[in-house]
């Protein structure tokens, strides 16, 4: 339990976040005021204005440039209002430098001598003088939350003391209150494939299609493909060409969805993303993903599945062939899966780790 009053600040609030948010409000004293503001036009993002336990302050997210844009700069107006107002004992932000606002936030909290803590991917590769920014950038919080190991580890390697990195591994599931489905050893027919998600470029169904189609016939499975998106449409042509044995089933929530998880073999996200990786690892299911921005690679392990370089058809083939031509194998890995999930990494871990963190850079300042 955090004993104090917690302010996080977001650029935007994205509704599989507010399970997190909301069990993060309940594990602090004071309770957690959020600080989010709207996605820009472009952007593909589920919002909420509703978290049920965690309060929301509305922020005025100010775009400069495309957000997936090398020049993409966020003034966030009304931060110093809000922090006035929720008067804060410790502070969350995303350890983000394009986020101009955040800086003020940093100087309002310590001049106060009010712990703040930044929350990433990590820091990125590059150049010396941009590696330089990004130093002097992080020297400024007082601890950072890393959503993966790899994260943690850039962050070390750039000179932030070590004992003040913390590791809270991506969730956006609660520990699984069931046991995973029971699977017969060998398949009931042809194999089913499942991949969830929004339906975008970005997410290459495209290679799932092709690798489909280059299987032996005897492997090839049956492919369900849950959600939408603006690529719907294309894909549905592609499948129509490529493989026949797809079927597009649109959005799915709740117990439908639940349905399709419990009536796969195998889930596969060939693409960047991956929210439902940990819904299927919770169902049992092996998992074939690609590798990102390093928040899967706590998740997925080689006894549990197979972590791809990106954009690679030939990996992703020789995956699903392992995966397809051994059903027991499979079962094997599914059972890994929905153990990492159960006994690693899902939500209740992850309030673990930010209470954690909070309650050491609280000791340190």
């Amino acid at each position: 339990m955090f004993l104090g009053r917690l302010g996080l600040q977001q650029r935007v609030l994205p509704a599989y976040r507010a399970p997190f948010f909301d069990a993060l409000a309940a594990a602090c004293q004071g309770g957690l005021s959020l600080f989010a503001g709207q996605p820009g036009p472009e952007e593909s993002i589920l919002t909420t204005d509703h978290p049920q336990v965690a309060t929301l302050v509305r922020a005025r997210n100010r775009h400069i440039g495309r957000v997936d844009g090398p020049f993409f700069l966020c003034w966030q107006s009304g931060l110093l209002d809000w922090l006035k107002a929720w008067q804060p004992q410790a502070l969350i932000v995303e350890a983000n430098p394009r986020y101009l606002s955040t800086l003020l936030g940093l100087r309002w909290m310590h001049a106060r001598r009010r712990p703040v803590l930044g929350w990433g991917l990590g820091a990125p590769q590059g150049t010396a003088p941009r590696r330089l920014g990004w130093k002097r950038f992080l020297a400024q919080f007082d601890g950072l939350i890393a959503y993966s190991q790899r994260g943690a580890e850039a962050y070390r390697a750039l000179g932030f003391p070590p004992q003040r990195v913390f590791v809270a591994p991506n969730a956006v599931t609660p520990r699984p209150a069931a046991p995973p489905p029971a699977r017969p050893p060998a398949f009931a027919g042809r194999p089913r494939v499942l991949f969830v998600g929004r339906l975008q470029a970005r997410k290459r169904l495209d290679l799932l299609l092709q690798a489909c189609a280059a299987l032996p016939p005897e492997l090839q499975p049956e492919v369900t493909i849950v959600g939408d998106g603006p690529a719907r449409t294309e894909l549905q042509a592609l499948a129509q060409r490529l493989y026949p044995q797809t079927e597009f089933v649109g959005a799915r929530g709740g117990p439908e969805l639940e349905a399709y998880f419990a009536a796969a073999d195998l889930f596969v996200l060939p693409g960047t993303g991956g929210l439902a990786v940990q819904q299927a690892m919770a169902h049992g299911l092996a998992v074939i993903v690609a590798q990102g921005d390093g928040t899967q690679d706590d998740l997925v392990r080689p006894e549990n599945g197979w972590r791809l370089p990106p954009n690679d058809l030939a990996a992703l083939s020789e995956a699903l062939c392992q995966a397809l031509s051994d059903p027991l194998r499979l079962r094997r890995m599914g059972e890994a899966s929905y153990h990492i999930v159960a006994e690693e990494v899902n939500l209740e871990r992850m309030v673990e780790a930010f209470v954690h963190a909070l309650q050491s850079v609280s000791v340190i300042t």
